[in-house]
């Protein structure tokens, strides 16, 4: 590292079903950052969950093939002694991680405990927010705590729907009704979900959510515009301009709208009036917080169309993360560019770090 430039590890791929939208993230943001002001240190976990560290980037790859380092047991290596330094005595020659992972693994709080135990600063929500914005069944008793108005919803575990198969059944019908929506508590960019719109379609989209996770969420069908929001910040967070999601090609926006063919369209800022927009973005604040947020995060919102009834849906702690993704460009329309936006994100991580290490850890 030079007196002037930090030196960042960027962490992308992963294991999960998201390896690929995480690829993307990666290529687009290494295109942006400023390599006057930073090093970058590859650090590629491949389908496999293996760790490949490549050659450091002092300019932008020009192919997207490029960040899938294939260096076999040296790479891995290389990986594991620069990231472990510190717990060997060592100085860390990484400033500070910035992790482009999506869903299981990656933005589930798994990996920020691991950053924690290597003692590097890194970039975007820590091991609570992370984990309880992956979880959608804790999410919501957190958004209930904060009086954040919500959908109907009802939550049950494998083992309770195998035992009580009959009465969570019934109890979705009498107090959901159809259709209703049903998905996996732990995954993001929508995998595992399905619109059931009748007992037997129920009961096929629960056996289906269950391969995908051990605990299942269920929501009413609300008919309502989908309008989004990011937070930036750490203690004090700001709130972006709200924007609408609009798919024509499926009932909802799905894994298919939302990467594949292109059905899906965002309007940015959202067509609403300026006191919806200011309610909105006061309650992607409160959600930030009632997670325990830091960094960034997207707040996913309802907006019912009878009566313009806002309902949060959910927060992605590591939305999607491309120049063209929904999160970065509401924040263009607010005012910061994309380039802007990650130099303020890795400087909220250092700022994060070096808050908690100056507390103290134990007696005198």
């Amino acid at each position: 590292m030079t007196a002037t430039k930090l030196t960042v590890g960027l962490i992308y791929g992963g294991k999960s079903g998201e390896h690929d939208v995480s690829l993307q993230t990666g290529f687009s943001v290494l295109n942006a950052l400023d390599y006057n002001k930073y090093d970058i240190v590859p650090i590629y976990i491949d389908r496999d969950g293996r760790w490949n560290m490549g050659q450091t980037y002092t300019a932008a790859p020009s192919k997207p093939e490029e960040l899938q380092i294939q260096g076999g047991e040296q790479a891995t290596s290389d990986a594991m002694s620069v990231l472990w330094r510190k717990l060997g005595g060592q100085e860390s020659t990484i400033d500070v991680l910035f992790p482009l992972l999506h869903g299981t693994y990656g933005e589930d709080g798994t990996i920020q405990g691991l950053f924690e135990m290597m003692d590097i600063p890194y970039v975007g929500a820590g091991v609570l927010a992370s984990s309880a914005g992956m979880d959608k069944a804790i999410m919501k008793k957190l958004f209930a705590q904060a009086d954040l108005p919500q959908c109907k919803y009802e939550t049950f575990i494998a083992a309770e729907y195998e035992s009580n198969e009959h009465e969570i059944l019934s109890s979705i019908e009498h107090n959901l009704g159809f259709p209703c929506f049903v998905k996996p508590a732990n995954l993001g960019s929508s995998v595992g979900i399905t619109k059931a719109k009748d007992r037997h379609e129920l009961e096929r989209a629960i056996e289906y959510a269950l391969r995908f996770d051990l605990k299942v969420v269920v929501e009413e069908a609300v008919d309502a515009h989908e309008v989004e929001v990011g937070v930036l910040g750490n203690e004090l967070p700001l709130a972006s301009v709200p924007g609408e999601i609009v798919s024509s090609g499926s009932d909802y926006y799905d894994y298919q709208a939302k990467y594949i063919d292109g059905t899906s369209r965002m309007i940015i800022p959202a067509e609403i009036d300026s006191e919806l927009a200011e309610n909105l973005r006061e309650m992607a604040l409160r959600a930030f917080k009632a997670i325990d947020g830091s960094g960034l995060c997207r707040a996913d919102f309802f907006v019912r169309r009878s009566d313009n009834a806002v309902m949060i849906n959910e927060v992605n702690t590591m939305p999607g993360f491309t120049a063209y993704s929904m999160y970065p460009l509401l924040w263009r329309e607010t005012g910061k560019s994309y380039p802007e936006l990650l130099d303020q994100l890795i400087q909220l991580g250092l700022d994060r770090y070096a808050k908690r290490h100056a507390l103290q850890f134990g007696r005198d």
